[in-house]
């Protein structure tokens, strides 16, 4: 199991569209094969940021569906609120910890 980490920062004035987004991004990932699950965490000192640990079968399957999905009509609502690009990292857990 791999868990991408996405690192988001909206514009000003749109931080709920970009939450509600981000929720329906994630809630669209349930249908593709090897995602396992994520989490949503909202930076309490500025809600415009956001992380998203998304955890999937293995790295191809992670990286297949982010290649399916990075033209899809979601991504192409959600791009403009972004305030600088999406940062990406595929992690896996430290197994000796």
């Amino acid at each position: 199991m791999i868990t991408v980490i996405w690192d988001t920062w909206l514009k000003p004035g749109t931080e709920q569209e970009g939450l509600r987004l981000t929720r329906q991004v994630w809630s669209d990932m349930r249908s593709f094969d090897g995602y396992i699950s994520h989490q949503i965490f909202i930076d309490q000192d500025d809600p415009g940021h956001i992380i998203a640990l998304a955890n999937w079968r293995n790295r191809a399957d992670a990286d297949a569906v982010r290649e399916k999905y990075k033209d899809s009509e979601m991504i192409r609502q959600f791009t403009p609120l972004l305030a600088r690009p999406r940062e990406r990292w595929t992690t896996c857990e430290d197994q000796a910890s």
